[in-house]
């Protein structure tokens, strides 16, 4: 019985677009949950963000979206096209993130969540990058 268990928690860790798309799930609900704060707890980011460009806006809202979108394209992409997609936009929000604790004074919950976002993220590009395409035994 405890063998069985075990073998299940090894196939489930092997399956790297379960996790993958786990991850960035996590990612997200961190990302939600970082926003709502800061809108009750950080009245100088209200005035902040009314300074915003349109731009500004609409980039930030295609960032997000990548977010949610590797949700759905950790699952479906073929094993290289999935690893490199998931390095690039892992990559590109560690960046984003950083940009956005940097010049600016930064509540103590703000920068909790980033520092487990960035932690989120690192992880998906180490896991990503050791994912080595499978090859075929031969029976």
């Amino acid at each position: 019985m405890r063998s069985s268990d075990s073998a299940n928690k090894r196939t489930i860790w092997k399956d790297r677009k379960v996790v993958l798309s786990t991850l960035w799930v996590f990612l997200v609900l961190n990302f939600l949950y970082a926003d709502i704060f800061t809108l009750f707890f950080d009245p100088a980011a209200q005035t902040q963000t009314s300074d915003l460009s349109s731009g500004a806006v609409f980039f930030f809202a295609v960032v997000m979206e990548t977010a949610m979108l590797m949700v759905l394209l950790s699952r479906v992409l073929p094993q290289a096209w999935n690893r490199w997609s998931n390095i690039g936009a892992a990559i590109l929000h560690t960046a984003v993130l950083v940009w956005s604790v940097t010049g600016s004074e930064v509540t103590s919950f703000y920068a909790f969540f980033v520092t487990v976002e960035i932690a989120i993220l690192l992880f998906v590009i180490g896991y990503a990058w050791s994912w080595r395409a499978q090859r075929a035994t031969q029976p």
